[in-house]
């Protein structure tokens, strides 16, 4: 028979669409095709491709202790069969202030099917009532109207506008800094 705790925990990080779980050395082939998807990299300021030795590396040695390494990477499955379907990372938690910044990551192959939807209600209850947080915040290039709608959907609004933050190629884009404070 299962704990009372699992059981409360598995609905924190579980629903009838996605699962969060912690990364998996089973990973390494899905995180080497998103972490070499140039697309990706000006949200995640990433400046070249990784190697598949770094990853294996990362991965060996990854640690989901939030509070050891101010960060945590979960990765979004599919509930019903388990196939990764794209990443939450908290990053520079701030256990003082109660805070974190808050980045979500879905499969192009996988977009269009409320994935991120299900995956951001999943952290709010999460970072909310586990982890205790006051607020998660969110830095978004302003062309990403799709995220931006996600976000405010959930109770994110914009609370302020950097200009001219992120470097795309030969375009520097403007970026919006979302805030859902409970």
């Amino acid at each position: 028979m299962q704990s009372r705790n699992y059981t409360a925990m598995k609905k924190i990080i579980s629903n009838d669409i996605v699962t969060l779980r912690s990364l998996e050395v089973t990973d390494l082939d899905v995180l080497y095709k998103w972490e070499n998807d140039s697309w990706l990299w000006t949200v995640s300021n990433i400046m070249s491709p990784s190697p598949k030795s770094y990853l294996w590396q990362y991965l060996q040695n990854y640690d989901s202790d939030i509070y050891t390494t101010r960060q945590l990477r979960l990765m979004i499955t599919l509930t019903e069969t388990g196939e990764p379907v794209g990443t939450v990372d908290l990053t520079n938690f701030d256990p003082f202030n109660n805070r974190a910044e808050f980045g979500i990551m879905i499969d192009k192959a996988h977009g269009g099917k409320g994935l991120g939807d299900a995956a951001l209600r999943l952290t709010i209850g999460y970072v909310r009532d586990y982890l205790g947080l006051y607020q998660i915040y969110s830095l978004v290039p302003a062309s990403n109207t799709v995220c931006i709608s996600l976000l405010k959907k959930h109770g994110f609004t914009t609370a302020g506008l950097l200009k001219k933050w992120i470097n795309h190629g030969t375009e520097i884009h403007d970026v919006e800094m979302m805030q859902l404070i409970f």
